[in-house]
């Protein structure tokens, strides 16, 4: 009867996808927000960034979430007169979350749209397709800044250097997975992830934080990019389950992974599944709690994410007190949190950068932010020899359907 009422309710649209695609439609296509004023002087031209990332299909949510928080922020800045009286402009592209879009978009923020730095990626697949061409455009000094994606690629030699992270890496963050399940006396971990680089990254991330206890992945698993929610991932689950595992870490985006605990919990397998923060915790839980009210059966039990910012609940932290006020309670979410936080590094980059920073000022800027504190507690670590912003993991876990904080062991 449970799988017969969710094949009649399969396509259900969460009112926060809904919330945010109507947000996006309001504004053009591809000049998204945050453009000057008619009333701005016209010498003082928009510092234009230029984001590709994924807009439409299945994993669109992201996209459109990241940049809800990055614009709202840029939005009290360019209230606020701007940098230096410039405004804030975005050039936004739709990449679909696949390799050949974001590099043509890319090709062309670069070439014809001369955007001052690239920002707002969402995707391991994506960024890793377009490290090369950064490469290519160095002498130009094009970076790309605060890419949504805890992959190597981009923080590694020769690419590292064209990359600024801010979030933590998804070998930070499976580490973490790791030595949670491990310290809650789990020892046969499977593996769910996707069938590309990024699903790579993560297995690599889980195998060798597994190696640090003596231990190896029991099972891994895939499914394709751009799977949605209604497909089955019952294959996938009775393969972990054969395999004996205890608990299982998978690395995706919502929709299969909200699908994979889905059919677990109907074939009777609670264990742990822990996901990263790329699937975006706030729209998995939605998506679970709605088809558990259709199908009358809680599949938001004994869930775990790691999560580069805290919850946006989490009020200790000052960066998500000022997110919270300036941001509607019913759109609240990691990855708008996240956006918002790329939003306040970038801001700060440019407001120490002077006048008319040429884009070599602008990287200067940005490695000397040694000793800015976005509001975590916590210091970036950017340098001249080193790109990666924060290094520090949050967990949380499912209590009666809420995300809760949980210390990291």
């Amino acid at each position: 009867m449970h799988r017969k009422r969710y094949q009649e309710q399969r396509n259900f649209a969460g009112w926060r996808s809904l919330l945010v695609a109507a947000s996006l439609l309001a504004f053009p296509w591809e000049i998204f927000c945050c453009a000057a004023p008619s009333s701005a002087p016209a010498e003082l031209s928009p510092i234009l960034i230029g984001v590709s990332n994924v807009q439409t299909g299945p994993a669109s949510i992201l996209g459109q979430t990241l940049l809800l928080g990055s614009t709202a922020y840029f939005n009290l800045v360019n209230q606020n007169g701007g940098i230096r009286g410039r405004k804030i402009s975005i050039l936004l592209k739709d990449d679909k979350y696949e390799p050949d879009p974001a590099v043509q978009n890319t090709n062309e923020l670069i070439e014809r749209d001369k955007v001052f730095f690239l920002f707002d990626y969402v995707g391991t697949p994506t960024l890793t397709r377009v490290l090369p061409l950064l490469k290519y455009y160095e002498k130009e000094g094009i970076v790309n800044v605060a890419p949504f994606t805890g992959a190597d690629p981009e923080r590694t030699p020769p690419y590292d250097r064209f990359v600024f992270n801010i979030r933590a890496s998804y070998r930070e963050e499976t580490r973490a997975l790791v030595r949670y399940l491990y310290h809650q006396g789990y020892r046969r971990i499977g593996f769910l992830g996707q069938a590309d680089a990024y699903g790579k990254s993560g297995q690599i991330g889980v195998k060798a934080a597994l190696g640090e206890y003596g231990l190896r992945i029991v099972s891994s698993v895939t499914y394709p990019r751009n799977q949605g929610f209604e497909t089955p991932m019952t294959v996938q689950v009775n393969l972990l389950r054969e395999a004996g595992a205890e608990a299982v870490i998978a690395v995706g985006v919502y929709g299969p992974c909200a699908a994979f605990v889905r059919d677990a919990r109907l074939a009777g397998w609670n264990i742990p599944v822990a996901n990263v923060s790329f699937v975006d915790p706030a729209v998995l839980l939605q998506k679970l709690t709605q088809t558990s009210k259709q199908l009358g059966v809680d599949l938001t039990a004994n869930l775990i994410n790691s999560q580069v910012v805290p919850l946006p609940e989490d009020v200790r932290y000052p960066l998500v007190v000022d997110y919270r006020a300036h941001n509607r309670a019913e759109s609240y979410s990691g990855v708008a949190l996240e956006g918002w936080l790329n939003a306040v590094v970038v801001t700060e980059a440019l407001r120490r950068a002077g006048p008319n920073p040429s884009r070599e000022d602008f990287i200067h800027t940005m490695e000397s932010l040694h000793d800015f504190d976005p509001g975590l507690g916590v210091k970036l670590e950017f340098s001249s020899a080193s790109h990666q912003g924060l290094h520090k993991v949050w967990l949380s876990q499912t209590v009666n359907g809420r995300w809760l904080p949980v210390e990291t062991p």
